[in-house]
């Protein structure tokens, strides 16, 4: 018995934060994922080992399946540990099924990017458990963690999307996003990963009418998608950068970090971390290394090329 699972990372090209309220965003799967490998092993154990792109173990614990099922004393002071007990009980109380008596597992789970880039090592956690067990990848996730569910959807597509959801039921839409300018697009790391339910919750705080600046960005969104030319993009992320810095009351990324940047700026996911998306019209390595961010990479080298 040897299954194996993989889940696509993720990028929220538009409607961060504004997504959790109905609007329509888009996002890429990226070509760096998660694998989880399910093997026999000691009954009544699950032998767990998290490893990061390069191979080094980052993360091994060995639970009692029992203690699992009667939901009984698995407290333990390790958040990892505790967070995936949660997800093997949410599993099981979604499908009974799994977890049965007499089963014992071997996991590793690979990360194949690093783990503070801020891919979607808990979505593609997420996505991967849930094919495992059977269960609706969604659910697992809202009673685990929190979001919009967008991650989870670039975690089973190999194509850019478009996604809404509305009283938790997902709207997943493939959309053909394949700009000309592609080349002119780049990923630029910010040093820092971004806890994004601490930006979640940030945004859920803040009381304001949002109705008509949700629209605005489901708009953008939509001609961002259908844009073919590099100046107009441009012209469409700046729109999207003040319509979300009034929404969450922080300067954008590009204004706080690169105020001298040539080309544009846009935040993706929780700001203040993670990637932002850079246009240029050359590579833009020198102006970015001269100021400590040294991971800089071209949209074809991040985004998945799809099927």
């Amino acid at each position: 018995m040897k299954k194996h699972f993989y889940s696509n990372g993720k990028l929220l090209l538009t409607g961060e934060y504004a997504v959790l309220d109905g609007a329509l965003c888009m996002a890429v799967p990226t070509s760096y994922g998660q694998s989880l490998t399910v093997e026999k092993g000691e009954e009544g154990k699950i032998s767990w080992i998290s490893t990061d792109e390069k191979g080094h173990q980052w993360f091994t614990h060995t639970f009692d399946i029992t203690s699992i099922k009667q939901q009984g004393n698995t407290h333990t002071e390790n958040a990892v540990a505790q967070r995936l007990i949660a997800l093997f009980q949410t599993a099981r109380q979604l499908n009974p099924g799994f977890l049965a008596a007499g089963d014992g597992f071997k996991v590793t789970a690979k990360l194949g990017f690093p783990r503070d880039w801020g891919l979607g090592s808990s979505s593609t956690l997420v996505n991967n458990m849930a094919q495992w067990a059977h269960v609706d990848p969604y659910e697992l996730l809202w009673h685990t963690f929190s979001g919009s569910g967008y991650d989870i959807a670039c975690a089973g597509h190999n194509t850019p999307l478009f996604y809404r959801v509305r009283d938790r039921n997902p709207e997943v839409m493939p959309v053909k996003f394949d700009p000309p300018f592609k080349e002119q697009l780049f990923f630029v790391h910010l040093n820092q990963k971004q806890n994004s339910r601490e930006g979640i919750k940030r945004y859920k705080s803040i009381v304001s009418d949002k109705k008509d600046a949700l629209k605005a960005i489901s708009d953008i969104t939509k001609h961002i998608a259908a844009c073919r030319a590099l100046e107009e993009f441009e012209t469409l992320l700046e729109q999207h950068e003040q319509l979300i810095s009034s929404l969450i009351q922080l300067p954008p990324a590009g204004e706080r970090l690169f105020p001298d940047y040539p080309g544009k700026i846009k935040s993706l996911g929780a700001w203040g971390g993670d990637f932002v998306l850079a246009t240029s019209r050359t590579h833009p390595e020198k102006y970015f290394k001269q100021k400590g961010y040294n991971t800089i990479l071209p949209y074809a080298d991040m985004v998945l090329k799809g099927e």
